[in-house]
């Protein structure tokens, strides 16, 4: 037997015209499938969610709500229902240029059956996404989602049933869907959130979520403040620290701790919570968000041009493009117009997983979730992988 490095994917291409052939000459009829199993999964996972903005509210400090509700127009009829925790990708064309973000949804899952999610979008300061999002997103406008994705939601088999959860500014956006779900009753466990913002007025879904702890006592809300000395129960002056999260963690009882928010965020918390000496399993991340300026990791070799060569496969059409290699190899082939697919852009979903034909890439470790089995073969992700040399790739189509 062949060893599947041996393996070219150009051989197989080479079968697509006979295979579309054949294709084309078949009648035109799908199979009828009435079963529960098959109707399921497709309300679940559909390909593709097309949705309308039916409300935007400014929450200030340059961050927004977006309510969006089924197209039925454009055949979305319903929406796939979510565990707390979950995102969705918004695709969007900009310039001619295919993007994709993925952003939490705010909104509880039981919105979801009645016909809503909510999207809270921070702008970023040089963000692509979220600023054509704010440019351009107004009631009425049209909307491609995937449909709900991601790992940062309650499993009982694995997580402990009283968590702490650390948040920071937007990241708070999983938490109020978590926190809602437990107030509907739809999730079961114990959840102090430690949210960290700089100033008592800058809070988030301040009022949203001191009305949750209110109403149930499966709920308890402390404020962060880094910037000011808020005289208000309830609040904390300074960073989140290993010794704060200890004061409201529970005592001799196991505990999870759930982190959401920026980059600087997690390089800071994620030292602190190494101090608790928790259990792995206990600790759980959402996702880190698309990684820039890989030169700054302390492992990030010495010597590597500034431009690269990229030749890339998708299907049976070869492109040759060119870009940076301080850009992703995903950044670099959207740059140049060609659609990938991508969900999470964090390294994490695997979605866009390719196989790296010849050429090295650099992948900072803490966005390393390949498997064993990808390191044998040369499989990549190419969303948080950046080239150190030129480079020849396989990439999926995008779905």
């Amino acid at each position: 037997m062949a060893d599947l490095k041996s393996l070219s994917a150009k051989k197989f291409l080479s079968m697509l015209p006979d295979r579309q052939a054949k294709f084309k000459a078949a009648a035109p009829v799908l199979p009828k499938v009435a079963d529960n199993a098959t109707a399921l999964a497709k309300a679940l996972h559909p390909k593709r969610q097309y949705l309308k903005v039916a409300e935007v509210v400014d929450r200030g400090e340059d961050c927004k709500s977006f309510t969006l509700v089924p197209d039925t127009d454009k055949g979305t009829q319903s929406l796939a229902f979510f565990g707390a925790g979950k995102y969705l990708t918004v695709f969007e064309t900009i310039e001619g240029m295919p993007v994709t973000r993925a952003y939490s949804i705010s909104s509880s899952p039981k919105d979801s059956l009645e016909g809503k999610y909510v999207l809270t979008i921070k702008l970023v300061d040089g963000g692509l996404m979220s600023k054509y999002i704010f440019d351009t997103w107004t009631v009425g406008t049209q909307v491609t989602v995937s449909a709900p994705s991601g790992n940062f939601e309650y499993q009982p088999l694995r997580d402990a049933a009283k968590v702490v959860c650390v948040a920071g500014g937007s990241g708070i956006t999983p938490f109020v869907s978590m926190a809602n779900a437990i107030a509907d009753g739809d999730e079961d466990f114990e959840m102090t959130l430690i949210y960290g913002s700089k100033t008592y007025d800058s809070i988030l879904f301040r009022e949203e979520l001191e009305a949750l702890a209110g109403k149930c006592d499966k709920i308890k809300v402390v404020h962060v403040l880094s910037d000011e000395d808020k005289a208000v129960e309830g609040t904390e002056k300074g960073f989140i620290t290993a010794d704060l999260i200890k004061k409201y963690a529970p005592e001799n009882e196991p505990y999870s701790v759930f982190v959401c928010g920026s980059q600087q965020m997690y390089a800071f918390v994620d030292k602190e919570i190494e101090k608790l000496g928790l259990e792995k399993k206990y600790i759980r991340h959402e996702m880190f968000g698309e990684f820039h300026n890989p030169e700054t990791q302390a492992d990030y070799p010495a010597g590597i041009p500034e431009k690269v060569k990229i030749t890339v496969t998708i299907q049976d059409k070869t492109y040759i493009i060119f870009g940076k290699s301080s850009d992703s190899v995903m950044q670099t082939i959207e740059k140049n117009g060609l659609a990938v697919p991508a969900r999470c852009r964090s390294g994490e979903c695997g979605f866009c997983h390719s196989h790296l034909i010849s050429g090295k890439v650099y992948v900072p470790k803490h966005l390393e979730y390949r498997r064993l089995a990808d390191y044998k073969f040369d499989c990549i992700h190419p969303c948080c992988s950046f080239p150190l040399t030129d480079i020849e790739i396989n990439v999926p189509a995008a779905k």
